[in-house]
This record gives structure tokens, C-alpha cells and sequence, in this order.
């Protein structure tokens, strides 16, 4: 696997070592090793899959808090996504920034969110699927998120929302969030 960090500490995109022969390919996908000579949280206790009908659609902006703040290895496997992350770590200096990568089914690229990064999505084509790693149990009482079109990010879809959940759409500007 290659992993290139992002402007956001902590935060890596990660590309398959593809190799090919007659029968197709063959790549790694996940490694524990790997990660933690990353400093990257390798331990799993849930994978989660995303079906989403119609391009456009919008999930996000998702984190948790203590004590099940959670990290995640996200993978589009169907179609394509804009994938958005932010830094919600008041101490980091990247702090409330955000960075958009392309994943799609054809580059197998797949994005490692730290912990207390908000994460979510655009689909690009219709019938896509999200494959998420999570390191910590989906917790109610931790969750949280980020409204996805608040001006405190500045966050630029690459389409118009075609698709949210009531939820996603109303999440507290960050103005409002107790620090």
C-alpha cells in the first residue's frame, strides 16, 4: 500500500500496490503493520456499508466523541464519491480545515479519517457504494456532526445536494457548537 499524509496531519490517502496477470489483480487493502508504522490506529471493530441511489447525494458531516471518538478507512467499491474531511481538533493547527479527495471504484484509493475529523460525502454516480473500517463501536450518545454547507468550512461540493437526511441537513453551525 502507499500512503501519502495529507495538509492535515494524520489524515493519508491510500493507494493499492496493484499487480496484474492474466487473470486480473490482485492488491492489499488493509495491513496492521503498515499502519502503525504510519501511526495510524489499525485496530477494527466494525465495517459498515453505504448504498446511495442517486448522484448527488450527501452523508455526512459525521465524527464521535470521547470515549468513542473513532477513526475510519473509508473506500468507494461502487461508482463514485467526493469524500470531505475536516479537522476538528481544536489544538491542531489545521484546525476547521478540510480537504476533498476523489474515490472511486476504478482507483481503489481509499482515505484514512483520524479521530475527531468530520467525514462525509457526495456521491458522483448514481448506485454508489461506500465501504467504511471503523475503529470504534457506532456510539448515540457520541455522535455528532458538522453541517455540511457551514461557511466556518467553506466546503465546495461538486454538485448540488440531490439527496439528504433530515439529519445531515441540520446539523448546528460550528458558531454554535460549545468549544
Amino acid at each position: 500500500m502507499l500512503f501519502t499524509e495529507t495538509k492535515l496531519k494524520g489524515a493519508f490517502i491510500l493507494d493499492v500496490e496493484l499487480r496484474e496477470d492474466y487473470r486480473g489483480g490482485f492488491a492489499r487493502s488493509f495491513c496492521a503493520k503498515e499502519f502503525e508504522a504510519h501511526g495510524i490506529k489499525p485496530f477494527v471493530a466494525q465495517c459498515n456499508l453505504s448504498f446511495n441511489h442517486k448522484a448527488g447525494t450527501l452523508r455526512g458531516m459525521h465524527y464521535q466523541i470521547a470515549p468513542a471518538c473513532e477513526t475510519k478507512l473509508v473506500r468507494c467499491t461502487k461508482g463514485a464519491v467526493y469524500d470531505v474531511i475536516i479537522d476538528l481538533r481544536p489544538d491542531s493547527p489545521t484546525y476547521k480545515q478540510h480537504i476533498g479527495v476523489e474515490l472511486t471504484e476504478s482507483n481503489r484509493r481509499a482515505l484514512y479519517v483520524p479521530q475527531m475529523f468530520a467525514h462525509g460525502y457526495q456521491t458522483l454516480t448514481d448506485d454508489a457504494e461506500v465501504m467504511y473500517q471503523v475503529s470504534e463501536f457506532y456510539t448515540p450518545n457520541c455522535e455528532r456532526g458538522a453541517r455540511y454547507n457551514d461557511p466556518a468550512f467553506g466546503i465546495e461540493w461538486p454538485h448540488e445536494v440531490a439527496v439528504i437526511s433530515e439529519k445531515d441537513a441540520n446539523w448546528p453551525l460550528m458558531e454554535t457548537v460549545p468549544a
